[in-house]
């Protein structure tokens, strides 16, 4: 769910910077080309107009290039504004003056569209593209004062043409940002709720592990006083053992704590309290706080010979889990007259390296992973 709305948000940021792009090569392909070509008669320098197009063709496709790739405008915006600028002045130059603001005078119109693409994305985009907009009002104002064109008719036509530009593309540009920032407080707001349910779950699951910690105290607990109840010796031999073992599994049913389930932990004490139940005296060390990520068949290649080990031990046992940031071992030891053990290392396709040992009555099993890309 999450990822679809992160993509929807995405999608908002490219189709909306396209958007300013499509509206800016319409209007140059559409009105100022048009113009351009057939009121060539009228323009007084035609070819310093035509480079003026050209000008302004280059400018945009390194606009449309920026948006393309990144969604914003590109890096080098003041430069680029210098030449839109340009692009205006020559346009005002290659014109009849009593063209100004009529029909031939098509830069003014579509530079503040070129000034939407380059502050497209950028933080300060206000202030850049009414800077752009201030600046291309300025350059028109003043070819009318130049001119002699600021009577009473001509300012106010300055004025309408000028205010409803400004007025389109500040508001597709605002309007556009402002469809951004609630796509990215959808994103924010989908990323809290999916930790909100995340961290609900865990806490689920670790009652639900206290609870069956709790109920394992209390059988163990309960047996244990039953059996001295019903009259049993404690100085019998087996009484003893049993007491013992008893105890050691309250020890580690008290101590162990699984804060951050893991699938590791979670599937090595299962077999712990298997190995219990049939009174094997299982000491069990704190399992570490911090377990990492382990690759495909990794864990299941880390179990499969301690597990062996553990489920074949007769009267006890010892487990220890060992882990760093790139490295995990899982060792056993334990009374097994069965297991079948390798002189050599063994080394499993995952890369989990088995190691045995016996010695007198007892096996060690010693498996460990460790991280071939460390910085990975």
């Amino acid at each position: 769910m999450t990822e679809e709305i992160e993509q929807v948000a995405q999608r908002y940021a490219r189709y909306t910077a396209l958007g300013a792009a499509v509206i800016a090569a319409v209007w140059h392909l559409g009105y100022d080309l048009t113009v351009t070509l057939t009121g060539w008669p009228a323009y007084r320098l035609p070819w310093l107009n035509v480079a003026a197009w050209l000008v302004y063709t280059a400018v945009f496709a390194v606009a449309l290039r920026s948006l393309a790739r990144e969604s914003r405008g590109p890096a080098r915006i003041r430069e680029l504004a210098v030449v839109t600028l340009a692009v205006d002045v020559m346009g005002i130059v290659a014109i009849e003056p009593r063209e100004l603001l009529g029909i031939s005078d098509w830069a003014w119109g579509s530079i503040g569209w070129i000034g939407v693409m380059l502050v497209w994305g950028r933080p300060r985009w206000r202030r850049e593209l009414i800077a752009i907009l201030a600046a291309n009002a300025a350059v028109m104002l003043a070819a009318m004062a130049l001119t002699g064109m600021l009577d009473r008719v001509a300012i106010s036509k300055y004025l309408v043409v000028i205010v409803g530009g400004i007025t389109m593309q500040l508001g597709y540009t605002w309007g556009c940002h402002l469809l951004r920032t609630r796509a990215e407080d959808a994103v924010l707001l989908a990323r809290r709720l999916a930790a909100d349910d995340a961290l609900r779950e865990s806490a689920q699951r670790i009652h639900t592990d206290r609870l069956r910690r709790y109920a394992a105290i209390r059988d163990v607990a309960e047996e244990l006083l039953q059996q001295l109840a019903d009259g049993a010796d404690p100085g019998d031999p087996q009484v003893r053992d049993g007491c013992t073992a008893g105890a050691m599994r309250l020890r580690r049913l008290i101590t162990e704590r699984e804060d951050v389930p893991d699938e590791l932990v979670s599937a090595l004490r299962e077999r712990i309290e298997a190995a219990e139940r049939r009174k094997v005296m299982v000491t069990v060390p704190p399992f570490g706080d911090y377990l990492p990520c382990l690759p495909d068949g990794v864990r299941e290649d880390l179990l499969r010979a301690p597990v062996r080990a553990l489920d074949g031990a007769r009267t006890r046992a010892r487990v220890t889990v060992s882990a760093m940031s790139t490295m995990v071992s899982v060792a056993v030891v334990a009374d097994n007259d069965d297991l079948p053990v390798s002189a050599a290392p063994v080394r499993e396709p995952s890369g989990v390296v088995v190691t045995y040992q016996r010695q007198g009555g007892e096996v060690w099993v010693n498996s460990i992973w460790q991280n071939p890309s460390p910085g990975r």
